[in-house]
């Protein structure tokens, strides 16, 4: 079955200077004087263009992705992502919070709903809107995916939107299983950001539970 009924016309990535957002755009400028080193675009998606499963986060943080222009990579969401999929057979390498560690991953891909760090790592409606054509066409682009997995409840939401269905048909919720009309399965898991495993909202084992269930499906 076709995930989409129309015609994509976005690319799977769109340019690293994307002038979509004129809020992300201003963003986007301070911090290229304030931190001339840094990747300061939109991220690219990173992993196997065969994957099975897209990972799907919220946006790019200041310090990580943002400075490395790899998902990820430099913040302590990475730490715990990248560890995990590793644990889980589906990367090699030694991920050293670099995009040139040569860490990498197979039958797994990771994507942001939106591509361009945000004020205070919060996009609004508008930005999210403006970024799904990318996510439609990169979900497009993969021919055996089988899986999302959605990290926290905007990425959840917005991929939701992105297939039209009812919000209330399909609630997020950790651990939570959703088999899609388009014959997709969406995998929830609570964000594995820095707050959320300092306050106990997700531990490790709960995360590793959310890629078992992945695993189950594309098995």
């Amino acid at each position: 079955m076709a995930l989409f009924q129309e015609p994509i016309d976005a690319p799977p990535e769109p340019a690293a200077d994307c002038t979509l957002c004129p809020r992300l755009v201003d963003f986007r400028h301070a911090n290229q004087a304030t931190y001339p080193t840094f990747f300061n675009g939109a991220v690219p998606s990173f992993g196997d263009e065969c994957a099975k499963f897209l990972v799907v986060g919220l946006a790019p943080g200041l310090k990580g992705a943002n400075q490395t222009g790899r998902p990820f990579t430099g913040d302590y969401a990475g730490d715990l992502l990248y560890k995990c999929l590793k644990t889980m057979g589906w990367a090699s390498g030694e991920y050293d919070k670099r995009p040139d560690d040569g860490f990498t991953l197979s039958d797994v891909m990771i994507t942001n709903a939106v591509r361009c760090v945000p004020p205070q790592n919060k996009p609004i409606g508008a930005e999210v809107n403006n970024c799904r054509p990318f996510l439609i066409s990169r979900m497009a682009s993969l021919p055996n995916l089988k899986v999302l997995l959605a990290l926290g409840k905007i990425a959840h939401d917005t991929t939701i939107r992105t297939f039209g269905l009812k919000q209330s048909a399909y609630k997020f919720a950790h651990e939570a299983v959703h088999h899609l009309p388009n014959g997709l399965t969406l995998v929830d898991s609570y964000h594995c950001s820095r707050y959320n495993v300092n306050t106990g909202r997700l531990t490790e084992e709960m995360f590793l539970g959310a890629l078992r269930l992945v695993k189950h499906e594309i098995s």
